[in-house]
């Protein structure tokens, strides 16, 4: 294990945004229950789609996709307070 110093851009909660040594662009922190979640998330909804049960698998993917989107935006605007560009085409 290497301890290393970081830029914390956010609050230290479960999705923190946070810049590494040497890399151009922050990140974000996702604890591992957190990954978990998100995994499970989508495996329900592959799940669903080989049951044909698209109805669901649409409904599990739309609230997924919120979730992400919700992340998304806390890093957005994480790197705008801090005068950083994103590093990514952002949607009107």
């Amino acid at each position: 294990m290497e301890r290393i110093e970081v830029e914390l851009f956010t609050d230290p909660g479960n999705d923190a945004v946070v810049r590494l040594p040497q890399r151009n662009f922050p990140g974000v922190l996702i604890q591992g229950d957190s990954l978990s979640i998100i995994r499970a998330d989508v495996a329900e909804i592959v799940e669903l789609c080989d049951q044909g049960d698209v109805g669901e698998a649409r409904e599990a993917a739309a609230l997924l996709l919120s979730n992400l989107d919700e992340l998304l935006a806390r890093y957005t605007q994480a790197l705008k307070a801090h005068d950083i560009p994103v590093p990514f085409h952002e949607d009107p």
